[in-house]
C-alpha cells in the first residue's frame, strides 16, 4: 500500500489509497498495553502505600526501565528530531550528552539519599520530605501549586507530541470519516484514546501498574527507535549517503550565523551555539533532581542496591534513543527545506516548505511515512513513539494525584480519618480531573507551541529548584526561611523570563534563563539561611543520621 501524501492540487479522486494498517497495528499495541494493565491490577495489594509507591518492591531492572521511560518523553523523540531539523547536530550536544552524565549523578547524589530518608520516615511525596526537613507546613502549600504548574507543560508535551505523530501518519486514511482533517485521525480523538489508555492502568494498579507498563513501553520504544534508524538510513543509502543529502547549513553554519558564537574553528561555532549558551544548557538536566514523578519512582525501589543499574545504564539508554532521533532530523533537512534528496520520494520534496516552528514535530512522523514503506513496520515504530509518550504521562498523572491526596487532603484532615480505599479513590478522582483539564488545554495549544521549547521551560523550572533539594540533603544549616526564599526567588525569576519570552526559548546575553534562576534560588537559600533560625537538633538527627 502506498503511504505517501497525495500531490498538492491533485483531484481528490486521483489521490492514492493510503493504508490503514499502521493504525491497526497501533490499536493492537494499545490493546496489549490494556491487557498488561489488567494483569498488573491483579497484583495491586489494595493499600494506599502500594498504590502510591508499590510498597517499595521494585527491583533494579524495572526501576531502570521506569525511571528511564519517565524521563524520555515526546521531548526526546518528537522534540529532538524537530530541533535537530532546525538547529542541526548541535541538538545532541546541547541536551543528550550532558543529560546522560548529569541524570546519573542526580540519581546517585539525590535519589538514593531521599529514598533512604523517605522509607525510614514513611514519606511518599517530595512535599512531605521538604515539610519535615524544613519544619514547615506552609512550605508545602507554597510548593504544591508551583510543582503542579511546572508539571502541566510536561504533560502537554506528551499529549501534543501524540498529535504531531498520529496526525501526519494517518493523513488520507479516513477521507470520509474525517474529511475536515484531510482524512487524518483528529487530535481530539487521539487525545481521548491516549489519555484513556493511560488512565486505565493508573486506575488499575497505581505506581506498580505504571512500573510494569513503563518497563514494557521503554523496551518497545528503544527497540523501535533502533529499527526506525536502521530502516531510514538503509533507505537513504547508508549513513554516509544520508548525511550527504542533508542540508549543509545544518552540518556547518554559514559565516553570518557564526558571528556571535566565538572563535574560529571551535566545535560549538560549527553547530551554531555559543560556548556560554552550551554551558548554561547543562543546568537543564538537573531537572531530574526535582521531578515529583521521578521522586515517586525512586521511592518504589526495593533497596538502595536497586539504584546501581540505573546509575550505570541510564547514560547508555539515552544514547540509544537520542542518537537515532537527532540524525533522522538532520537527514530530513535536505528534503523539507526544499532540497531534492534523490532517495526521498517525489511527494516528500518540499512538502511543508521548510516546516514552520509549530510543525517541526511532524518531522519524525513524516520521515517514517515517506521512507519506511512497510505499513506494519510504520505502525510498530509509531507504537514505539507513543510508548515513550505514555511512559511519561502515567507517572506525571499519578504523581499529581499522589501529591493532592497526601499533601493537601490528608495533611489537613489526617490520614486516620479515611480508609485506604477512600484515599485511593480521592487520588483517582483528582487524576481524572487533571487529565480532563490538560486534554482541553492541549487542544487549544496544539498548533501554537513548539514541543521542544515547551519542554525546555518546564525543565528549567524544575532544574532551578534543584538548589533546594541539594541544600536540604547536604547542608545542615539550610533553614526554613532560606527554603521559602529559594522557592519564591526561583518562581519569580522563572515567571519573569517565561512571560518575557512568550513561551519561546530565549537567552540573556547568551545565558539560558535556567542558569539565572538556579543561581537566584541558590543565593537566596544561602544568604537567608545564614541569618535566620536553624533547624532543631531533632530535625538534624532525623535527616542527617
Amino acid at each position: 500500500m502506498n503511504l505517501f501524501f497525495a500531490q498538492a492540487g491533485a483531484p481528490a479522486a486521483a489521490a492514492p489509497a493510503v493504508s490503514t494498517i499502521p493504525i491497526i497495528v497501533l490499536a493492537i499495541y494499545l490493546c496489549l498495553l490494556l491487557g498488561l494493565a489488567l494483569f498488573s491490577g491483579k497484583l495491586f495489594r489494595g493499600t494506599s502505600k502500594d498504590y502510591f509507591v508499590a510498597s517499595h518492591s521494585i527491583g533494579p531492572f524495572m526501576l531502570l526501565m521506569s525511571v528511564f521511560g519517565t524521563t524520555m518523553t515526546a521531548f526526546a523523540l518528537v522534540g529532538s528530531t524537530g530541533r535537530s531539523f532546525q538547529l542541526g547536530v548541535g541538538t545532541y550536544g546541547l541536551m543528550a550528552s550532558s543529560s546522560g552524565l548529569i541524570h546519573a549523578a542526580c540519581f546517585f547524589a539525590i535519589g538514593i539519599k531521599v529514598w533512604a530518608i523517605a522509607k525510614r520516615h514513611g514519606y511518599v511525596t517530595q512535599i512531605q520530605f521538604f515539610r519535615g526537613r524544613f519544619e514547615s507546613n506552609g512550605l508545602g502549600y507554597v510548593l504544591f501549586p508551583i510543582l503542579v504548574l511546572l508539571v502541566v507543560p510536561y504533560l502537554l508535551i506528551g499529549i501534543i507530541g501524540s498529535y504531531r505523530v498520529i496526525g501526519p501518519l494517518s493523513k488520507g486514511m479516513f477521507p470520509d470519516l474525517f474529511a475536515s482533517t484531510g482524512g487524518a485521525v483528529p487530535s481530539w480523538l487521539t487525545g481521548i484514546i491516549i489519555c484513556g489508555v493511560v488512565l486505565s492502568y493508573i486506575f488499575a494498579g497505581g505506581s506498580r501498574a505504571a512500573a510494569w507498563a513503563n518497563t514494557f513501553q521503554t523496551l518497545v520504544f528503544m527497540a523501535m527507535g533502533v529499527l526506525a534508524f536502521y530502516l531510514i538510513s538503509t533507505k537513504l543509502g547508508g549513513l554516509a549517503a544520508a548525511i550527504e543529502q542533508a542540508n549543509p547549513a545544518h552540518l556547518v553554519r554559514t559565516p553570518s550565523e557564526l558571528e556571535i558564537t566565538g572563535k574560529s574553528g571551535s566545535f560549538l561555532r560549527d553547530v551554531g551555539v555559543s560556548p556560554i549558551t552550551f554551558l548554561s544548557y547543562m543546568f537543564i538536566p538537573l531537572s531530574v533532581g526535582m521531578f515529583p514523578h521521578l521522586f515517586q519512582h525512586w521511592l518504589t525501589a526495593k533497596s538502595a542496591k536497586s539504584f546501581r543499574l540505573t546509575v550505570v545504564a541510564h547514560p547508555i539508554c539515552i544514547a540509544i534513543v537520542w542518537v537515532p532521533c537527532v540524525l533522522i532530523g538532520l537527514w530530513a533537512t535536505g528534503v523539507f527545506s526544499g532540497n531534492t534528496g534523490a532517495a526521498w520520494p517525489a511527494p516528500a520534496k518540499g512538502i511543508l516548505g521548510g516546516l514552520p516552528d509549530a510543525s517541526v514535530g511532524a518531522v519524525l512522523s513524516l520521515s517514517l511515512k515517506f521512507l519506511v514503506t512497510n505499513p506494519i513496520i510504520v505502525g510498530l515504530v509509531t507504537a514505539g513513539i507513543l510508548a515513550a509518550i505514555m511512559s511519561s504521562l502515567d507517572s506525571q498523572f499519578l504523581c499529581l494525584g499522589t501529591m493532592f491526596t497526601n499533601d493537601i487532603v490528608l495533611h489537613k484532615a489526617g490520614k486516620d480519618k479515611y480508609s485506604d480505599k477512600q484515599i485511593v479513590l480521592m487520588a483517582r478522582v483528582f487524576i481524572a480531573v487533571i487529565v480532563t483539564a490538560i486534554f482541553a488545554l492541549s487542544l487549544f495549544l496544539e498548533k501554537q507551541q513548539n514541543v521542544f521549547d515547551l519542554a525546555v521551560w518546564s525543565f528549567s523550572g524544575f532544574a532551578a529548584l534543584t538548589s533546594l533539594v541539594f541544600g536540604a540533603l547536604y547542608w545542615k544549616g539550610a533553614s526554613k526561611a532560606g527554603a521559602y526564599a529559594c522557592v519564591l526567588s526561583v518562581a519569580a525569576t522563572w515567571l519573569f523570563f517565561f512571560l518575557k519570552s512568550g513561551g519561546k526559548e530565549i537567552t540573556v546575553g547568551g545565558v539560558m534563563p535556567v542558569a539565572i534562576a538556579f543561581a537566584a534560588g541558590a543565593a537566596a537559600l544561602i544568604i537567608v539561611s545564614l541569618f535566620t533560625k536553624k533547624p532543631s537538633e531533632a530535625t538534624i538527627r532525623k535527616f542527617f543520621a
